[in-house]
């Protein structure tokens, strides 16, 4: 592993240790302001959970959570709705990594400390090349290690507030490309209320939310092979859109 790999792997044993610190204190918090401040509520959530469980254990293959993309706070909710809050506070293994936009989560200084004990790497949307790519190569280092990350795999809040295949970002598909064998969690999750993007969800939702494992395949090269990836994911979350919508 060179020096590089090394401190990489080292500023990811810190933080996991110094989040298994904090999570106690504000995982609990937040999930009581997600369902007693806002009044969420998570349709079949304990079927969910189990769900995920089972994804986790029935193999070791590298895991990477996907979901659809309308509101700032879509990556707590799909924590909230996969894994039970004990497991979130005290397990650390199960407290997803997150790449926020470090625009929206981290342009200050408390602001990036926040994000740092939630087990978060920010990336600047539109940034500089090797810097989004510094990101990508940290995730896709966690990601084979073991570790599971969710990442958007849209290019943003969907504007139209459907998921748009065409809107597949590269970065997912590279980290699929680069961890052989990487299973991806897609996972739509909407409010019944919600009609386009927005910051939060209304207070008071109800979310649908609906999980498929999938493992990408692609004979493709290169480039050609990430957008592959990425288009597979989100063609897979349109899918599932598709279905939660004939079944409202």
């Amino acid at each position: 592993m060179g020096s590089v790999e090394q401190r990489s792997a080292g500023s990811h044993r810190l933080q996991r240790a110094i989040v298994r610190l904090a999570a106690p204190f504000w995982v609990p918090l937040a999930a009581l302001y997600l369902r007693f401040y806002q009044g969420y509520r998570i349709e079949g959530r304990a079927g969910l959970r189990e769900r995920f469980a089972q994804m986790r254990r029935e193999s070791a293959a590298p895991l990477l959570v996907c979901p659809n993309h309308l509101t700032l706070i879509d990556s707590a909710l799909v924590a909230w709705a996969l894994v039970p809050v004990w497991k979130l506070a005290f397990l650390g293994n199960w407290l997803l990594w997150n790449v926020p936009e470090r625009e929206n989560f981290a342009r200050g200084p408390w602001q990036r400390a926040a994000t740092y004990l939630a087990k978060c790497i920010p990336i600047s949307r539109g940034g500089k090349r090797d810097e989004v790519a510094a990101v990508l190569a940290r995730v896709t280092e966690l990601t084979r290690s073991g570790e599971v990350a969710l990442l958007f795999p849209e290019a943003g809040r969907s504007r139209s507030g459907r998921v748009e295949i065409e809107s597949a970002a590269w970065g997912v598909g590279r980290i699929i490309a680069s961890v052989p064998g990487c299973r991806v969690v897609c996972v739509y999750l909407r409010g019944q209320g919600q009609k386009s993007w927005s910051d939060l969800p209304m207070r008071g939702e109800r979310f649908d939310v609906a999980v498929e494992c999938i493992e990408p395949k692609s004979d493709q090269r290169g480039a050609r092979r990430s957008r592959e990836f990425a288009r597979q994911v989100v063609t897979q979350l349109k899918e599932m859109e598709d279905r939660v919508q004939v079944g409202r």
